[in-house]
């Protein structure tokens, strides 16, 4: 298993690239999107536009921003100067066919143009994992982005052999490229803020590394090179859960990962996420996710 946090989280969360969309807008427009629960991105290509995103301070998108919404809540989106919201049922306008969707003023040269789309995440931990990242992404001047961005647009285009695996594969370098482009100073607390930390993140490492190891709070200290005390405040207020919760939360989620693909017995599932015995892990799988380990796989 990686011992990079990010990608092991990201391969947890099994992205699948869905739809992706060109939306444009021309003079005085505005649009209200409701709650969609669901990973979406915006990337803008030309012009400017604003975007407020519910309980988020709001932000002015120009040429060459990306955004990403681990969660996507309702949020609004309109010209520099706003017209008179148009409601949209954020799941109906997902289902609508592929093209170009205006806003605003019909025909002509736009004011802003921009890709948009979302993706589901396969993972049944989707909740707990995208908790550790942060509600809004915003990223600008990344030069890596566009590219994925046209890629992402090219491929879900073309109805080529392969295509949903390579979206796949695309989405998961969105991703990834997206977080760690966050700067340090606007990353909420969780993983991404753990891991700007660069002694919170040796202890990350580890955890992610090596979840059959019986870790203590003492030892986790350690590879951070700090007091015991200091070691737990620190990664409580960064990463938001104290150390031996994120600690669960991530070996629960291995073994649902393992339980879910994985044709194993109990008994090796418990070992690689640091269970000595199927009873003791099963005790905890079932505090944790409400069914026993075993029913869990048969479900699955």
């Amino acid at each position: 298993m990686s011992t990079d946090p990010l990608s092991g989280m990201i391969g947890l969360l099994q992205p699948r690239a869905v739809f992706s969309k060109v939306i444009s807008g021309a003079g005085r427009w505005a649009v209200r999107y409701s709650d969609f629960g669901q990973p979406s991105f915006c990337a803008v290509f030309e012009g400017c536009c604003l975007l407020a995103v519910d309980r988020q301070p709001p932000i002015m998108l120009t040429a060459g921003d990306f955004v990403l919404l681990p969660a996507t809540p309702g949020f609004s989106m309109t010209s520099l100067e706003p017209g008179t919201p148009v409601v949209i049922d954020a799941r109906a306008a997902a289902r609508s066919p592929a093209g170009e969707t205006r806003h605003g003023t019909r025909g002509g040269r736009p004011d802003v143009r921009m890709l948009g789309g979302y993706f589901e995440f396969e993972s049944p931990d989707t909740s707990l994992l995208v908790s550790l990242l942060p509600a809004v992404v915003h990223v600008r001047g990344a030069p890596r982005l566009p590219m994925l961005v046209e890629l992402v647009r090219e491929e879900s285009l073309e109805r080529r052999p392969g295509r949903d695996l390579v979206l796949a594969r695309l989405v998961e370098l969105l991703l990834i490229e997206s977080l760690r482009a966050v700067p340090e100073k606007q990353a909420e607390p969780g993983l991404l803020r753990g891991m700007s930390d660069k002694r919170l993140a040796a202890a990350l490492r580890h955890m992610h590394g090596n979840p059959a190891r019986a870790w203590t709070v003492e030892q986790l200290a350690q590879k951070s090179a700090l007091s015991r005390s200091a070691f737990f405040d620190r990664f409580s207020r960064a990463v938001g859960l104290p150390p031996m919760e994120y600690l669960l939360a991530w070996r629960m989620a291995v073994a649902k990962n393992l339980l879910r693909r994985e044709d194993l017995p109990i008994a090796e599932v418990a070992e690689k996420v640091g269970y000595g015995s199927a009873s003791t892990f099963s005790t905890a799988f079932s505090r944790h996710v409400g069914q026993p380990p075993g029913r869990y796989a048969r479900m699955r």
